[in-house]
């Protein structure tokens, strides 16, 4: 039967509504635009204003948010770089006016070895290459300055190849090939050469004397980021960012290539190295107050460019490395990297991709 008008609901139905209910405060019949909630009153139905809609945020606040997103992105690169350059000037301080335990390493001739050492005109590069030539080595230098190079360039051979050369905190700039300076330098040039002296390398390498590929990083990689999707740093770019992770990038492709060598038995070695904060000329572009703090304290808490090139010296030529690869080495020791460059899938993704951009086939891909 038809229900009478003011007939009570099913119990069931009066919970529903008196859950849902909200008085509506206003005049006149017509109902509030989009849906209501209802009321169940006397036998009708009841609209019920709904809550108004948030005012859309002003373009003005829009504009400034992502402005302050924007200094912030630039910011804390900086900060990050800076605070782990303290420490480790704060680490070669402490070492510095400690008693030392040990003599210097004493290295064993090298004759009829080559070295590369890219960036050897000058800095850490220049005293790396006056060693290992006192030491007999015959030593290529490459550099940006072909007149500088030719001053010292000899026939390759078969043993070391060092990689140096870099910038430092460069303003937004593209090399020739259209990269962002610091992964073009830093980065991708040691990747291409690595790649293109490779073969040359695993033909000189013997079981009891294998070739070495040393790269030079810094402590900065413990704080940088990759941005795989970003490595020309177009979204957002800050030299102290793209610095740090040119040297990430370093750190990741080192311990690929070594899993690589290993992998296809190759008697080749690579390992990575720190020199500590040094004095050489790669400060052109921080801040002047940091140039002036440098000009005032470099001769206390800065490594000289020979105190620098002492690891690499050691990579190259001490015979407790001989066999030892994908090591991270920091005042002539074994030392802990950061936790992300460890990351096997990242240092597989880094090279795939760095393959791409340089324009070789990436062999490696079919390896593990």
């Amino acid at each position: 039967m038809p229900r009478r008008a003011g007939a009570a609901a099913s119990p069931g139905a009066a919970v529903t509504a008196a859950a849902l209910s909200l008085p509506w405060v206003g005049g006149g019949r017509a109902a509030p635009p989009g849906p209501a909630r209802r009321k169940h009153r006397a036998g009708r139905l009841l609209p019920v204003r709904p809550v108004p809609s948030l005012p859309r945020p002003e373009p003005a606040a829009a504009a400034g948010r992502e402005a302050a997103m924007s200094l912030l992105s630039a910011l804390v690169p900086l900060l990050r770089v800076y605070c782990i350059g303290l420490r480790v000037i704060l680490h070669q301080l402490r070492r510095r006016f400690q008693p030392r335990c040990a003599p210097a390493s004493v290295f064993p001739t090298q004759n009829g070895k080559v070295a590369i050492v890219t960036g050897g005109t000058k800095g850490i590069g220049y005293q790396t290459v006056k060693h290992l030539a006192r030491l007999g080595m015959h030593v290529i230098i490459a550099g940006n300055s072909e007149s500088d190079g030719q001053e010292a360039v000899r026939k390759i051979k078969e043993e070391t190849l060092t990689g140096k050369a870099g910038v430092m905190l460069v303003p937004e700039r593209k090399t020739e090939d259209g990269f962002e300076e610091h992964f073009g330098l830093n980065y991708l040039g040691h990747f291409l050469l690595t790649n293109l002296l490779l073969d040359a390398l695993k033909q000189s390498g013997t079981h009891s004397h294998n070739a070495r590929i040393i790269t030079v990083s810094s402590a900065t990689h413990y704080v940088g980021k990759l941005h795989l999707n970003d490595l020309q740093s177009r979204c957002s770019y800050s030299p102290h960012g793209a610095y740090a992770q040119s040297k990430l990038a370093l750190v990741l492709f080192t311990y690929r290539l070594q899993h690589l060598l290993t992998a296809n038995g190759s008697h080749v070695t690579a390992n990575v190295v720190d020199p500590g904060v040094v004095n050489t000329d790669l400060y052109q572009h921080v801040f002047w107050v940091v140039k002036v703090v440098k000009w005032m304290t470099a001769w206390l808490f800065f490594k000289t460019p020979e105190e620098g090139a002492s690891t690499t010296i050691y990579a190259a030529v001490s015979p407790e490395l001989e066999g030892v690869g994908g090591c991270y080495l920091y005042n002539e020791e074994r030392t802990k990297s950061a936790d992300l460059a460890y990351d096997e899938e990242l240092q597989r993704r880094l090279w795939t991709e760095s393959c791409k951009m340089v324009g070789i086939s990436d062999e490696a891909s079919r390896l593990p």
